[in-house]
């Protein structure tokens, strides 16, 4: 005669194997979410990259241009000036520029920063 409360509670073995198939699950998933994220960052550099290639190459043909006219404009006494003056306007867009670039590099979100909370809340998921 089997006893009504034996068959409402779970035998040892199906809860193994319940936390057998919860800790595979996460085994999984975890490794498939790190390649989709290294994947995403990958794709997000390689275009960062490629703008920021286009983006120099069209400012540095502009500033050459630029700095032709007005170097060859006031062909008399003004030219050492104007170039002078064009220098120090370059030098300072590059200073300003690298320290937005070092702002951002220390800024950006680090690699898989979230990976330790996760990997807790799957500890925590198994130990219940």
């Amino acid at each position: 005669m089997i006893e009504r409360g034996a068959e409402q509670r779970p035998g040892v073995l199906a809860s193994l194997r319940g936390l057998t198939g919860g800790a595979l699950a996460i085994v999984q998933t975890r490794p498939q979410r790190l390649a989709s994220e290294l994947e995403e960052r990958g794709i997000h550099e390689a275009q960062m990259l490629a703008s920021s290639a286009c983006a120099s190459f069209c400012a540095a043909g502009g500033a050459v241009l630029v700095t032709a006219w007005i170097v060859i404009a006031p062909w008399g006494q003004y030219r050492l000036l104007a170039i002078a003056v064009l220098a120090l306007i370059y030098f300072a867009g590059f200073a300003a520029a690298l320290r937005v670039l070092m702002i951002n590099a220390a800024q950006r979100p680090k690699l898989l920063a979230a990976a330790p909370t996760e990997l807790q809340q799957d500890c925590d998921l198994l130990r219940s």
